[in-house]
């Protein structure tokens, strides 16, 4: 069996989008609900500069269609800020803003780790081990939040559900074997990115899922992908959605699932009002 694959855009609030993919004369409070009606996910990426709140959670949730994805970008104040060292409370503040507003709508939660991170074994298991794998674990953990969050908190899951995490790198000290194999033992997802060549390209599964973000293939959030590279991204997306690997550089493939994979994908080739057509193109081919 397959799994699930949603394509989507990474964000939808974008000036340059208006008059040329939103119609001219759509209010912006309609933009995510017309987005929606056209791709089956999106990355809430304004959670990476500053924590959201419930009551936007639960907007968007009411602006989109039932089996519809959000995939939550986690902040940068713990990924580039802090640098995942002593990040307890962060975390719980961020899970308790909102994030499990989303219900049945929440996908993984995104870490990006900035270019100038390098690989630290000690500090990456330690961060991954303080991660929520369960809604009901997110909540406990969001109790922790600290006085900021007193009165804008949400506390609360309508049911149990699994909390995934995907994890962005940006140097070249994470091609390893034993980054891999980390990932692997933690459950963490490599993103696959696809970066013009500016950023590693590692496509080691290392989960029960798979992340892709596709933020141009010749000109860094800015190029279109082709017929040609749309068929390519296509075919291993159902290699993935099968169960199976695409070539690994880095270590070992890892085990071929029966009950495949699911895969999310985002396009971050925004700049010239690339992404939503691309994510359109994609998600026909599959």
């Amino acid at each position: 069996m397959g799994g699930r694959v949603v394509v989507g855009t990474s964000g939808w609030v974008y000036g340059p989008w208006r008059g040329v993919f939103y119609p001219v004369g759509l209010a912006q409070r309609g933009e995510l609900g017309f987005l929606a009606g056209r791709v089956s996910s999106v990355e809430v990426n304004g959670s990476f500069y500053a924590l959201q709140r419930p009551e936007s959670y639960r907007r968007w949730w009411g602006e989109t269609p039932e089996g519809f994805v959000f995939s939550v970008k986690g902040p940068r104040f713990i990924t580039h800020m802090k640098r995942l060292r002593d990040v307890g409370t962060p975390v719980a503040n961020f899970f308790a803003s909102g994030v499990l507003a989303l219900g049945a709508k929440l996908g993984p939660v995104l870490w990006q780790l900035p270019q100038n991170f390098k690989y630290e074994l000690d500090v990456l298991a330690a961060f991954f081990d303080g991660l929520p794998r369960t809604t009901t674990e997110a909540v406990a953990i969001a109790r922790g939040h600290d006085e900021r969050m007193v009165g804008r908190e949400w506390l609360q899951t309508d049911a149990e559900r699994p909390v995934r995490h995907a994890i962005e790198v940006r140097n070249p000290d994470f091609a390893t074997t034993e980054f891999v194999e980390l990932l692997r033992d933690k459950g963490i997802a490599l993103v696959v990115a696809d970066t013009a060549g500016k950023w590693p390209f590692l496509e080691d599964v290392t989960a029960d899922f798979v992340y892709v973000r596709l933020h141009g293939d010749k000109e860094l959030y800015a190029s279109g992908y082709t017929d040609e590279a749309l068929d390519m991204w296509a075919a291993k997306i159902r290699t993935w959605r099968a169960g199976k690997n695409v070539a690994s550089a880095k270590a070992k493939p890892g085990p071929n699932l029966k009950q495949g994979r699911d895969v999310f994908v985002y396009f971050d080739n925004d700049m010239k009002v690339k992404a939503p057509a691309d994510a359109q193109a994609l998600a026909a081919r599959l």
